[in-house]
């Protein structure tokens, strides 16, 4: 398959087809097309891909996940530190989400005056409603 193909296919633009392939995560084939050809195999590369990005994997740490010849090669201890970020990360927001609820909701006349409404403050001042791994931090997207 051509770029183009594999870009229609799949739904990842061209351009980040290309910037994938300069980070090692898919290979195009020796071809003496003027345009880059694709195994078919690497629509299952770019989902895999996305299935990584969407559990907040860098790029580097997806790339580790594929064997030398594109298949897959998933450390499963990587894995499960993924999956104990996730869950600390879904801790904090929800406590952030019930925190704001009850501000939204806090019958007290302000919220200067409300006990729940001052230990988010206080928590947040201290840093524990901000701290994440960086791993989870926000990525530029290709």
């Amino acid at each position: 398959m051509d770029i183009s193909e594999v870009a229609k296919r799949s739904g990842v633009a061209a351009s980040a087809l290309r910037y994938y392939e300069r980070k090692g995560l898919i290979r195009s084939l020796d071809s003496d097309s003027a345009r880059r050809q694709f195994a078919p195999a690497v629509l299952d590369q770019l989902a895999l891909i996305a299935l990584g990005q969407a559990g907040g994997f860098s790029l580097d740490e997806i790339r580790s996940m594929f064997s030398s010849e594109g298949g897959p090669q998933i450390d499963r201890q990587m894995l499960a530190g993924k999956a104990d970020e996730l869950d600390q990360l879904i801790k904090r927001l929800k406590a952030m989400s019930e925190g704001l609820r009850h501000a939204a909701a806090c019958p007290a006349p302000s919220h200067a005056q409300c006990p729940s409404f001052q230990r988010l403050l206080k928590a947040a001042a201290a840093g524990a409603l901000q701290a994440r791994p960086a791993k989870l931090a926000p990525r530029r997207r290709a």
